[in-house]
């Protein structure tokens, strides 16, 4: 499975804004976007013009790495969302939202999207009972998302460092989050309402509509 292996670091610096990529260390004075505001490479503090393409195109690649998906992924949602009745945009990020490895991230049980990916994928979580492997499931309205029980056994420190780290986290209100039962049910489908992440989806479907 193609995934992005460089610094996480340097897609923040290149979008001008923090990601959250990194957990914890986007808090922390350690933040490569608070030390260094600027783009990586010899240029990167070069002032430049940008195009009405330019913009476009950053919108897109800071949705892309804000939930960790590939181009050939992305352009797949886009074009579910392009089916859907409402505005493409919003179906955008809904689809995005409902993600499973970002829906476990929502819950607080990873400090960042790529630790809920890979949680995701060791078989750490079930839906309605069954477990699923599959960072890109969509969750529908009604499905129940739990930490699996062996897990909790076998792994309790871990996923209590884990909360810790993301105490405080605000869950968003389409997700009814049980911290008792580590388990999640989702109540509706996400609404652009939901996405706290400064985005200006218009200019992504602008980009793809060319």
């Amino acid at each position: 499975m193609a995934r992005y292996t460089d610094a996480s670091c340097r897609l923040c610096r290149r979008e001008g804004e923090k990601l959250f990529l990194k957990g914890s260390r986007c808090y922390s004075d350690k933040c490569a976007v608070s030390r260094r505001a600027y783009a990586p490479g010899q240029h990167g503090q070069a002032k430049k013009k940008q195009s009405e393409y330019s913009l476009q195109l950053r919108e897109k690649q800071k949705a892309k790495r804000y939930y960790g998906v590939l181009e050939g992924q992305f352009h797949k949602y886009f074009e579910m969302a392009s089916k859907q009745k409402g505005v493409t945009g919003e179906e955008l990020l809904s689809l995005l939202e409902r993600r499973l490895d970002n829906v476990v991230y929502r819950m607080g049980l990873g400090s960042s999207r790529a630790e809920a990916r890979q949680l995701v994928t060791h078989g750490h979580f079930t839906i309605n009972g069954k477990r699923v492997d599959i960072p890109s499931y969509l969750v529908s309205a009604g499905e129940v998302v739990a930490l699996c029980e062996k897990t909790r056994s076998n792994s309790g420190a871990k996923i209590e460092s884990i909360l810790d780290a993301t105490n405080g986290r605000i869950v968003p209100e389409w997700i009814s989050f049980d911290s008792e039962k580590m388990s999640a049910e989702i109540v509706k489908l996400p609404c652009r309402a939901d996405v706290d992440f400064p985005i200006e989806e218009h200019l992504i479907v602008e980009l793809y509509s060319k």
